[in-house]
C-alpha cells in the first residue's frame, strides 16, 4: 500500500513539474530522424527523453557488467571445482604409488591429466613410474611434455636425463644434464650424474674433470671420503686408457697421481710395472712388483711376478720370491699352496708333492688342489691314490681355475682387473684359492651400485692356472 501511494505521489509531482516547465518553455523543436522523416518535441519533452535514453544506456551498461561478473564467477567456481578434483586425484595417485599400488597410481594420474593435460607434477610422477616400469619411450614423452610447460624446471630436466639414460640414449642424456648445469653450474646431482655417464661411456678424462670439481664442493666427511676414493680410481683409469693408447709418459704421470692420493692403491702400481714391461725394462718392473708386495702383502702381485719372471726365463727368481714370502709367514696356507702350484707348473714334482701333501685346511675342498695332487700321484706311479684324488675333484662343484674375488660384492672372476666389473669399485680384488665358486652368483648388498654393461680392458694378464 505504501509503495502504491509513493508511486502515485511521484507521478503527481513529475506531472506538476512537467506542466510548470512546459508553460515556461513554450514552442517546439523539430527532430529529424531521416531525409523525409521528422517529429516535433517541446523543449521539456526533449530534456526528459534525453534523460530517459541516458538512464537506459546506464542500465544496459550496468546490466552487461553484472552479467559479465556473473559469468566470470561461474567460470571461476568451475575452475576451482576442477582444480580441487585435480588436486584430490593427484594426492590419491601419489599415495597409491607410495603404497606400491602402481596400476592404481597410473590410472589416477591419467585421470588427473585428462582433467588438466598440463598438470606438471602428474606428468613428472607418471613419467617416473613408466621409467621404473622400463617403459622408457612413454617416460620420455611425458617428461618432454613437462619440459615444454616449464623449460627451466631442473627437476623435470633431471627426470628426463634419467629416462634417456635408461633408454641408452646417452648423448641426449648428457646434453640434458648440460642444460641443467647451464641453469645451475654448481648443481651437485647433475654433476654426479654427468660424471657417472662419462664413466659408463669410458670417457675417463671428462669424468675426472668433473670429479675434481666435486672435490671442491662442501660435502659431509663421509661423502668427501667416498669422492676421494672415486678420484683415485678415475685418475688410474685415465692412466690405463693412456697406456692402451701408447702414451706411456702421460700414463705414468696419472698412475703416480693415483698412488700419491692412496699409497695402497694396487692397480696403479701394476700400471707402473706394465709401463716398464712395454718399455722392455722387465727387471725394473719386477723390482717394483717385489717392493710393492713387501709393503702390501697382496698375493695378486705374486701372480703378476710369476708370469713376468717366467716370461723372462728366470723361474728361479719367482721361486725365491715365493720362498721368501713363505719364510716371512710360515703359517699362511695360501702362500704354500701357490708355491706348490708353481713347483708343479715347473715340473718340480718332488718339491710340489712334498709341499702340497702336507697342507691341511680349506684347500682340501678345492677341485684344483685335488687335480694337482692326482697328477702328482700319477707321476709317482701311485695309481690308487691318483684315482682317489680324481674322485674327490669330480665330487666337488668348484671351478678349476683359482678365482679372484671382489671383497665388496663377492663377484668372482678368472681374470684380475683394477676395477670390479660388477660393483664398479677399484682395488677390491683379492686372490683366495679356496673361495667357494659353486656357480651361484652372489647378491649385492643393498645400496651397492649395479653392474654396468660396458667393456673393461685389463692391464695385467690374468694369473694362469694349470
Amino acid at each position: 500500500m505504501f509503495r502504491l501511494l509513493l508511486t502515485v505521489f511521484l507521478i503527481i509531482v513529475v506531472s506538476f513539474i512537467f506542466d510548470y516547465f512546459e508553460e515556461l518553455n513554450p514552442g517546439s523543436i523539430t527532430i529529424r530522424i531521416g531525409p523525409l522523416e521528422s517529429f516535433d518535441l517541446s523543449p521539456v519533452s526533449l530534456v526528459l527523453l534525453s534523460m530517459g535514453i541516458g538512464a537506459l544506456a546506464v542500465a544496459l551498461l550496468v546490466g552487461v557488467r553484472e552479467t559479465k561478473h556473473l559469468i566470470m564467477d561461474w567460470h571461476s567456481r568451475r575452475l576451482r571445482r576442477r582444480e580441487e578434483k585435480v588436486d584430490a586425484l593427484y594426492r590419491e595417485g601419489t599415495h597409491a604409488f607410495l603404497s606400491k599400488r602402481t596400476s592404481e597410481a597410473i590410472s589416477l594420474f591419467e585421470k588427473t591429466l585428462a582433467l588438466d593435460p598440463n598438470h606438471l607434477d602428474s606428468l613428472l610422477w607418471l613419467g617416473n613410474i613408466h621409467r621404473v616400469e622400463r617403459n622408457y619411450p612413454e617416460a620420455i614423452r611425458l617428461h618432454q611434455k613437462a619440459r615444454g610447460i616449464e623449460e627451466r624446471n631442473i627437476e623435470v630436466l633431471l627426470a628426463l636425463a634419467n629416462d634417456l639414460e635408461g633408454a641408452k640414449r646417452f648423448e641426449e642424456a648428457l646434453q640434458t644434464l648440460k642444460n641443467v648445469l647451464k641453469l645451475d653450474p654448481g648443481h651437485l646431482t647433475a654433476l654426479m650424474r654427468k660424471r657417472d655417464l662419462y664413466m659408463r661411456l669410458e670417457q675417463w678424462s671428462d669424468a675426472l674433470d668433473i670429479q675434481q670439481r666435486l672435490m671442491k664442493a662442501t660435502l659431509s666427511e663421509q661423502d668427501q671420503k667416498a669422492e676421494a676414493g672415486l678420484l683415485v680410481g678415475l685418475t688410474y683409469e685415465v692412466g690405463r686408457q693412456l697406456l692402451m693408447r701408447g702414451q706411456t709418459k702421460k700414463a705414468r704421470h696419472s698412475f703416480r697421481g693415483a698412488i700419491k692420493r692412496d699409497k695402497r692403491f694396487l692397480p696403479a702400481y701394476i700400471g707402473l710395472g706394465e709401463i716398464l714391461v712395454r718399455e722392455g725394462k722387465l727387471k725394473n718392473a719386477a723390482e717394483i712388483f717385489e717392493k710393492v708386495y713387501a709393503k702390501t702383502g697382496n698375493t695378486i702381485l705374486l701372480h703378476r711376478l710369476e708370469e713376468l719372471y717366467l716370461e723372462m726365463g728366470e723361474p728361479g727368481e719367482i721361486i725365491r720370491v715365493y720362498q721368501d714370502a713363505v719364510q716371512r709367514d710360515p703359517q699362511n696356507p695360501v702362500l704354500k699352496f701357490y708355491l706348490g702350484k708353481l713347483y708343479y707348473r715347473l715340473e718340480m714334482v718332488d718339491e710340489a708333492f712334498d709341499l702340497l701333501s702336507t697342507l691341511e685346511g680349506p684347500q682340501d675342498q678345492m677341485s684344483d688342489y685335488h687335480k694337482i695332487m692326482a697328477n702328482l700321484y700319477l707321476r709317482k706311479q701311485q695309481m690308487d691314490l691318483a684315482v682317489e684324488e680324481l674322485k674327490k675333484a669330480l665330487g666337488l662343484k668348484k671351478r678349476v681355475v683359482v678365482p679372484y674375488c671382489c671383497t665388496q660384492c663377492q663377484h668372482e672372476s678368472i681374470e684380475w682387473s683394477g676395477r670390479c666389473r660388477r660393483c664398479g669399485l677399484w682395488n677390491t680384488f683379492v686372490a683366495l684359492p679356496w673361495v667357494d665358486a659353486s656357480g651361484v652368483e652372489p647378491h649385492l648388498e643393498p645400496g651397492t651400485p649395479a653392474t654396468r654393461p660396458i667393456p673393461y680392458q685389463d692391464i695385467a694378464a690374468p694369473f694362469e692356472t694349470v
